[in-house]
């Protein structure tokens, strides 16, 4: 049997070369763009302003390409995390986080990751594959609250800037008028450092940065994320001093916590020090047990002092709320679970 390559996730030109290629107009591109991205339709057969003819040669080639997904858990606090099967048995998780006025989507960019932090459980499934485009942009067109989505994260499940390419692809699906036209002033990425990759997604999109960083200190950040012998976080720092993050485009640290390592008022010091010079905000996180690692959150005490200190030393930070822990909402948990399950 072949696989039929997949139409969802393929950008604009990608859509008229497929045009193209069938002898259709190069217009029909544009039109393939709109049902993808804008209407709420599950199969090429749906595409009514295409000629039966056209619909009949897309189906020989190609499928649609979205991906439901095979499991759903419901949070007592509202968050909700989603399971998508993807080839080979394995699985990804999304979840969408709801807030007053606002559903917040983190959607996963690899089967596993390859970084290998001790905090993660994700980076202990270890590297299973990319996700493609489309396999991102699905985590956001498959889920219930398609349509009501009001910003994304790319904080899952993978590195980001490991999968760059793909990446910088699901984001012009995105933000681009021919797809879903959203402000990049609503979508976030997330990454540990890696600069080469980061300068690019610096320079090929708009969408918010936010870096993990954990500790100012070098051999601390060694040992937490192995990154850190590769690129050293103040180099990642340094180079986010060049760029210009005026004209609403934001930047920003994530801080996990963890108890007797890196919650002290030295780190507060050094932390305000190594940022000196950029307008940013810290976001601190408290760290919720991972099965194998020896790490610990400090009590609510010690986080509200460090969040007090890094706020006097002028630089906003904010504690982020915990969400779905009934529910194995940090990322690898779910999937991690899933896995075992299916083992033989």
């Amino acid at each position: 049997m072949v696989l039929k390559d997949q139409l969802f996730g393929k950008d604009l030109e990608e859509l008229q070369q497929v045009s193209l290629s069938l002898g259709l107009p190069k217009f029909t591109g544009k039109q393939l763009a709109d049902w993808l991205y804008k209407k709420n339709i599950q199969s090429i057969d749906e595409m009514s302003n295409l000629s039966k003819n056209a619909r009949d040669l897309l189906n020989e080639k190609f499928e649609f390409g979205l991906s439901a997904p095979s499991k759903i858990q419901t949070s007592i606090d509202g968050t909700k995390k989603y399971l998508f099967p993807t080839a080979l048995n394995k699985f990804i998780e999304t979840a969408m986080i709801p807030d007053e006025d606002r559903k917040t989507v983190c959607v996963s960019t690899q089967v596993g990751c390859k970084m290998g932090c001790l905090f993660c459980m994700t980076g202990k499934q270890g590297f299973q594959g990319q996700l493609t485009a489309g396999e991102i942009v699905n985590q956001i067109r498959s889920i219930d609250e398609n349509g009501e989505v009001s910003n994304i994260v790319y904080m899952g499940m993978g590195e980001p800037f490991d999968n760059l390419e793909a990446v910088l692809k699901s984001l012009k699906i995105l933000t681009s008028d021919w797809g879903y036209a959203m402000s990049p002033r609503r979508i976030t990425v997330s990454s540990i450092g890696i600069i080469p990759a980061m300068i690019r997604f610096l320079n090929e999109s708009e969408a918010h940065l936010a870096i993990s960083l954990h500790t100012p200190f070098d051999e601390e950040r060694r040992k937490l994320m192995p990154v850190q012998i590769a690129y050293p976080i103040a180099e990642v720092v340094n180079e986010i001093k060049g760029w210009d993050f005026s004209h609403q485009r934001r930047v920003s640290f994530e801080y996990i916590l963890f108890k007797g390592l890196n919650d002290t008022a030295y780190h507060v010091r050094e932390l305000s020090k190594l940022l000196a010079g950029i307008k940013c905000r810290i976001n601190l996180i408290r760290f919720h047990p991972v099965p194998g690692t020896p790490l610990e959150s400090p009590d609510e005490e010690t986080i509200t002092m460090f969040k007090d200190l890094l706020n006097a030393k002028d630089i906003t930070t904010t504690i982020r709320a915990s969400r779905g822990q009934d529910i194995y909402a940090a990322c690898g948990l779910l999937s991690t679970k899933e896995l075992s399950a299916t083992k033989p």
